[in-house]
């Protein structure tokens, strides 16, 4: 009679072709991972940056882009908008950073448009 522990040969190399085999697929699975977009911060369009001028006021900025990102609370005299898009695998994210510049009467001074890569930021989030 035999045991239940004794394998012949060629079972015992089917079955390690088998476990290696299984070794490689959930190996080569692991690279499959799904990464998650992160989009932070306020998406402006091109043409809404544009609208923003000298002499609007904090109302007329804040209802044409939205509340900024980052509003300093000790120097008031400036918003910073922030947009960050890093896409799934890509190596380097995308952002875009627009200040608003206020005066001592709380009207648009001035426009900054740092970091501004308006177009590919745009290309990318349309295709979400």
């Amino acid at each position: 009679m035999m045991s239940a522990t004794y394998f012949p040969a060629a079972l015992r190399a089917r079955f390690f072709a088998a476990a290696v085999a299984t070794a490689l697929t959930f190996g080569a699975l692991t690279g499959c991972v799904h990464r998650v977009d992160i989009q932070q911060g306020n998406f402006l369009d091109a043409e809404d940056i544009d609208r923003v001028s000298v002499g609007m006021t904090r109302v007329q900025v804040r209802a044409l882009l939205g509340t900024p990102m980052v509003a300093d609370p000790f120097v008031n005299t400036r918003w910073d908008y922030v947009y960050y898009l890093k896409r799934g695998r890509m190596t380097e994210p995308l952002s875009r950073h627009f200040i608003v510049f206020f005066d001592a009467t709380d009207k648009v001074e001035r426009v900054d448009r740092t970091a501004d890569n308006t177009k590919q930021v745009k290309t990318a989030a349309t295709t979400n």
